[in-house]
């Protein structure tokens, strides 16, 4: 069942994942021009795209676990899943800089310097645009082994964002504690093999 499952995974493009991957954002802009976002509806667009831009982190994340523990085999839009994550990622940021900061540049770095979680969330784009920047197969090519070594900044970057979402909540939600373990659980079974693989060699 699990050959036949990757079978069919390996002959599906993956370029229509990117289109089924910002429907909801396009959902979520219907909602909002319509009134379905609630009494605060720029805070709650900020909060879903944020929601969904972790969600594709952490399922970026879980391929290689589920390919090494299930024999899923995914790997072919682990890509995909990053890249769409870092998208609604850039989202989540475009909205709180222009619906809900209006581009007050002042008001802006006034509030990163003083708002703990913004500055975590900061902290972990910046780690993400790297990465997005060199997600194409020619800079595989040209960076070789620093690729991968780079590339491991998502380990620092999907907690940190994780973090973020924990320090602007007020209540501890089961959804809030899902995020939380899985970043750091994922994060921590990779952190397992490196070191295990340094010590075999």
């Amino acid at each position: 069942m699990i050959d036949t499952l990757n079978t069919t995974l390996r002959k599906l493009p993956e370029w229509p994942l990117y289109i089924i991957g910002f429907l909801p954002a396009v959902w979520l802009l219907w909602l909002g021009v319509n009134g379905g976002l609630g009494v605060e509806p720029i805070k709650e667009l900020e909060q879903q795209l944020g929601i969904l831009a972790l969600q594709f982190l952490i399922a970026s994340l879980c391929v290689t676990p589920l390919r090494r523990y299930a024999g899923i085999n995914l790997l072919k839009f682990r890509r995909a899943f990053g890249l769409l994550g870092f998208g609604y990622i850039c989202l989540h940021l475009l909205t709180w800089l222009a619906l809900d900061m209006v581009f007050l540049w002042s008001q802006i770095v006034e509030d990163i310097t003083e708002r703990p979680y913004i500055m975590v969330g900061m902290a972990a784009f910046l780690l993400l645009v790297p990465l997005a920047l060199t997600s194409t197969k020619g800079w595989i090519r040209r960076l070789g082994p620093r690729w991968q070594k780079l590339h491991r900044l998502v380990y620092l970057a999907v907690p940190l964002g994780a973090v973020h979402f924990m320090m602007q909540e007020r209540v501890w939600t089961a959804q809030l504690i899902t995020y939380l373990l899985l970043a750091f659980g994922i994060v921590g079974i990779r952190m397992i093999w490196i070191r295990r693989r340094r010590v075999a060699r």
